[in-house]
């Protein structure tokens, strides 16, 4: 951090305190070099993901509608919410760890799968009967063979 009166690079910070309910974090700080203090404000930069859809346009992720579809995915199911929402939190938090400003909404469908897969396996049929639009009861039945397969290998 630049000082503000003598442009010297280096300081200490002497004391931090959140501001505005947790969303800025006031910094008090003193020069290395000419002793002078100056206050800066961290604020938490958060940039929106963006999902590409399926014809082409973009919206701005939103976690309720993941959670809605994968609360309907557990219809009549004994699936708790508080293990959906760390799920949507946790595929949240894999897309903003990924860097990638954009995703398409396949990438967000296919780790929607994944979670559904270990948490409950008939939810993870219906979901993906959705989300990969099955065309006929063949490729419902391949989806199915494929779990399991994937049970019978122990995974």
């Amino acid at each position: 951090m630049k000082c503000p009166f003598c442009s010297y690079e280096e300081s200490k910070v002497i004391d931090s305190r959140p501001t505005d309910e947790g969303e800025r974090i006031r910094r008090r700080r003193e020069c290395m070099k000419c002793g002078k203090r100056f206050t800066t404000y961290e604020i938490i930069e958060s940039v929106p993901i963006l999902v590409i859809k399926r014809d082409k346009s973009r919206e701005v992720f939103d976690p309720a509608k993941l959670l809605n579809s994968m609360l309907r995915a557990c219809d009549k199911r004994s699936v708790p919410i508080d293990v959906l929402e760390t799920a949507v939190t946790d595929i949240e938090q894999a897309l903003q760890n990924s860097l990638d400003r954009e995703v398409t909404s396949k990438q967000i469908g296919e780790l929607a799968m994944e979670k559904l897969k270990e948490i409950d396996e008939v939810a993870y049929v219906r979901f993906a009967s959705v989300y990969r639009q099955f065309k006929d009861i063949s490729t419902f039945k391949e989806e199915l063979n494929k779990l399991l397969e994937g049970k019978s290998s122990g995974k």
